[in-house]
């Protein structure tokens, strides 16, 4: 198998660079995905169109978040076993998740299409756009098996050490998008189900040419599925559902933490979405080390190799603590440019400058979640991940937000966000520091 590093060797610093660039490039072209789509619909079909498309996509966001936790327990289960250099092993947990997640998939499609104007109804869509958000959401839960393969086949090669190929796969996805989106809802005239139909046709292009490449390259070992064993499905669900779980946590959080700002008037909401929008692009370097220190940790600790692994973390923080800073330096400078470009109320501007400008002090310290709950997350510790999330949300961030409101107003919204960043990285070093989870065991013999 080509195109793989063995972490488990070699100059760790030089890797951690090497590996997480390319991840951080295929989030950013994921996330120009979304705009795009927003993008075309919001000028080609009016605004009517662009809210039927936010509201289905919260929907998709929430079974997006799932997919995430469920990729969450690939990568460490597969890169233990790639560390471990147990090929048989691999093996058999990538067809037991290749079994799982598209029996998942059909089944979660074949639900959502079902209830898809009821999960619709119980978001309060309104009654003027319900038909073409049912519509969207209906074409997008066809497509799941694309969304669930196409994300999979990505987590797989990283967790053996390859961030390279799945940026491919990304670009392919993202082009065909960008072409089909004017060319379905303009030229074939299919309005919003042509947006919604670009999207999962070049997710499934792209899954497609993902599995073909991966099978043609020899970059993974797939075989003819077949059932998975039950100690294989039990580990997967052990770590899979907590996983889970944690993406429910942080949706759950924001939306708590939005009740906040919606206190405070439409302009304070503009500018907090603004600066929302360039939070989610500003914070894909942290993303993209955590992803990268999490399969880098896991081959590691597949062969209990923890001073290796306490360098990783080491290594990642200060990695962080670089590209972070010098980001929140141009954060600060930039602000208000940035802002702009999204919204032009000159008081949501003004809001949503104050609050990157101090946000930005602290995204280091975001970032340090990141890099060290994915190294605790690689040993397969997700409850106790699950548990720092909702200290890091419910018992630091909504109310301390809170708090600083009112006491501050709308700018204590920044000052409580900031140091609950401060605040939960201490909470994650000191369970990174003390806690147990190098005792955590994934695997026996039996296995």
């Amino acid at each position: 198998m080509r195109k793989q590093h063995d972490f488990t060797q070699g100059n760790i610093f030089k890797q951690l660079i090497m590996f997480s660039g390319p991840i951080m490039l295929a989030n950013l072209l994921q996330t120009s995905y979304q705009l795009i789509d927003s993008l075309w619909v919001g000028n080609l079909l009016g605004a009517d169109a662009l809210g039927a498309v936010a509201i289905s996509g919260s929907i998709i966001f929430t079974v997006l978040s799932f997919i995430i936790g469920l990729n969450n327990a690939a990568l460490t289960i597969l890169s233990q076993q790639k560390g471990k250099k147990n090929q048989e092993g691999l093996q058999r947990y990538l067809n037991a998740f290749v079994v799982l997640l598209s029996i998942m998939s059909v089944s979660l499609g074949a639900v959502g299409f079902i209830f898809a104007e009821q999960l619709l109804q119980l978001l309060g869509t309104p009654e003027a756009i319900m038909d073409s958000a049912k519509s969207y959401l209906q074409i997008n839960f066809l497509g799941m098996l694309f969304l669930f393969g196409y994300n999979f086949i990505s987590t797989v090669l990283r967790a053996l050490g390859n961030s390279k190929t799945p940026l491919r796969f990304v670009f392919v996805a993202v082009v065909l998008n960008l072409v089909m989106d004017p060319l379905f809802i303009a030229v074939f005239d299919m309005g919003i189900d042509g947006a919604a139909y670009a999207t999962i046709i070049s997710q499934g292009i792209a899954f497609l040419y993902g599995v073909f490449h991966v099978l043609h390259k020899r970059l993974a070992p797939f075989s003819i599925p077949k059932p998975p064993s039950l100690n294989e499905i039990k580990l997967i669900l052990h770590l899979g559902i907590p996983s889970g779980l944690q993406m429910s946590v942080i949706s759950a959080g924001s939306a708590a933490i939005m009740s906040v700002v919606t206190t405070f008037g439409s302009s304070v909401v503009g500018g907090f979405g603004a600066a929302g929008r360039l939070d989610s692009i500003i914070m894909l370097p942290a993303h993209a080390l955590g992803t990268a220190v999490g399969s880098m940790a896991g081959q590691n600790i597949g062969v209990r190799n923890w001073g290796r692994v306490n360098k990783i973390a080491k290594y990642g923080v200060l990695y962080n603590f670089l590209v972070m800073a010098f980001v929140g330096l141009l954060v600060v400078l930039f602000a208000e440019y940035a802002v702009r470009m999204f919204i032009q109320e000159e008081e949501a501007v003004q809001f949503g400058t104050k609050y990157l400008q101090i946000i930005a002090l602290c995204y280091p310290f975001l970032g340090i979640n990141f890099i060290l709950n994915g190294v605790v997350r690689a040993s397969g510790a997700m409850y106790q991940v699950l548990a720092l999330n909702v200290i890091s949300f419910w018992v630091l961030r909504y109310p301390l937000t809170f708090l600083f409101s009112q006491m501050y107003g709308n700018i204590g919204i920044a000052i409580g966000m900031g140091l609950s960043f401060i605040i939960s990285s201490i909470f994650a070093f000191l369970y990174f520091r003390y806690g147990k989870w190098r005792q955590k065991v994934l695997f026996r013999e039996s296995n």
